[in-house]
């Protein structure tokens, strides 16, 4: 049997049903298609996506990234874009996604010889590059602890730090160590990214993240856009729009209410923002993501999966 119709295999057994299914490692989770799912907007945290089967596409801005069983995908920032998804019944789309902890990368940084590597400033927060053999193999063995709860306490921790250590030595490992040089203009973009995310509701403006940041207004945006593809404020905006859907979703709050969670002031300005952006109303944007069963577990309701 080859590697990769091992990954297969396992991969089937840990993600029986569609949609997102945690594993026992914390930051680690699976996702299968068993259809294809149209292009629709998603908001991923700063992870490494390895794709066993099937395809999926990545849209962010012009450019369309695509990972497979033969590429993978790193996101370096917390970056909301547009995803398809190809898969079927015969063969589903299959893949697992690890969140980058930056304190473990940082500790690896410190231990590589960073002056044998050069360092290119990335354009994008999010860039696909070939799947080698090295980590290939290290994804198997990944999978192959997740099946035991004994061999994930015990060796789980040391196989995800060989992962980052396969990316952070691989084409995309400049994009991460950017994240991790303080002076570094993606450095200065991932604080004010960070703070989009923990106060999206609150009183954010440009001028706000911009002093943050330490940068004048202008550079700020240009470099903003540079890295994310969008402005700062259509993000904020994005970030409240899929922060709220996830209430909606996960919490069962209505739709008036999930809007004043995320810092909307008014219910009628957030349904005609929530249906320009979703292409439906929050009512018909939850009753589809229940039916089309790819809506994120929370932590307390997410089956974890063991195979004897």
């Amino acid at each position: 049997m080859t590697r990769q119709q091992s990954m297969i295999d396992l991969l089937l057994k840990l993600a029986p049903n569609e949609g997102y299914t945690l594993s026992i490692l914390n930051g680690v989770k699976f996702m299968r298609a068993n259809r294809y799912i149209a292009r629709m907007p998603v908001l991923y945290e700063p992870s490494i996506v390895v794709v066993l089967q099937g395809k999926k596409l990545g849209y962010l801005g012009d450019q369309v990234f695509q990972y497979d069983p033969q590429q993978f995908l790193v996101l370096s920032l917390p970056l909301p874009f547009e995803s398809e998804t190809i898969g079927t019944i015969e063969e589903p789309m299959l893949a697992i996604s690890i969140r980058i902890n930056l304190a473990v990368v940082a500790e690896l940084v410190l231990s590589l010889d960073s002056g044998n590597s050069e360092l290119g400033f990335p354009q994008l927060g999010m860039v696909s590059t070939a799947l080698d053999d090295k980590l290939s193999d290290a994804i198997l063995r990944l999978l192959e602890v997740l099946s035991s709860q004994q061999e994930s306490e015990i060796l789980g921790a040391s196989i995800m730090r060989e992962i980052y250590y396969r990316v952070l030595t691989g084409q995309q490992g400049a994009a991460i160590r950017e994240v991790l040089m303080q002076q570094s203009h993606f450095s200065k973009i991932g604080k004010a990214l960070k703070r989009i995310h923990s106060d999206f509701a609150g009183d954010l403006n440009v001028s706000a993240l911009a002093e943050d940041a330490n940068m004048s207004i202008a550079a700020f945006h240009a470099h903003f856009k540079a890295l994310t593809a969008t402005t700062p404020i259509q993000y904020l905006k994005t970030t409240r729009l899929h922060k709220a859907r996830l209430h909606m979703l996960q919490d069962g709050m209505s739709a008036s209410t999930a809007s004043r969670k995320v810092g909307y002031e008014s219910i009628s300005q957030f349904s005609r923002e929530f249906k320009r952006f979703f292409g439906r109303t929050p009512m018909d944007e939850v009753a589809e993501m229940k039916v089309s069963l790819i809506a994120m577990p929370s932590e307390n309701s997410a089956k974890y999966v063991t195979v004897n």
